[in-house]
């Protein structure tokens, strides 16, 4: 069994958090005084991510480390946006508002395409161990 990239889950959890700053920053909401309120976008996503990702060879260094291979996490972040849009409305016991899980999965899809792409160009030895 290969081992994760550090290095990747880092990037990855970064990316997701900017993207998550951004989002609000968008709506006119930014500062240190809405963490509370962007973790409830954050976390979900970062729970779909890393529950989809790994099915999709996302840490694999073998995969991630081919520019070809950067469909791979379009497609994770097509389907864990709208199971973080699903997770986001438990936790805050309200509705899933279907726009809202696709400008998440659109938006945080560019997000994890940009990080990857630069990340697949990275020496391979920061994508191991």
């Amino acid at each position: 069994m290969q081992k994760t990239p550090i290095f990747l889950f880092a990037g990855d959890i970064l990316a997701i958090a900017v993207v998550t700053v951004i989002g609000f920053a968008t709506h006119g909401e930014a500062g240190i005084a809405l963490v509370p309120r962007m973790l409830t976008t954050f976390v979900p996503l970062i729970i779909g991510w890393f529950l989809v990702a790994p099915f999709l060879g996302l840490f694999n260094p073998e995969i991630v480390s081919k520019p070809r291979q950067l469909w791979r996490p379009v497609l994770a972040m097509i389907l864990a946006g709208p199971l973080a849009a699903l997770l986001r409305a438990l936790w805050l016991n309200t509705v899933v508002i279907p726009i809202f899980g696709l400008v998440l999965s659109g938006s945080a899809g560019l997000g994890m395409l940009a990080w990857r792409a630069i990340s697949s160009r990275l020496p391979p030895d920061r994508l191991k161990n």
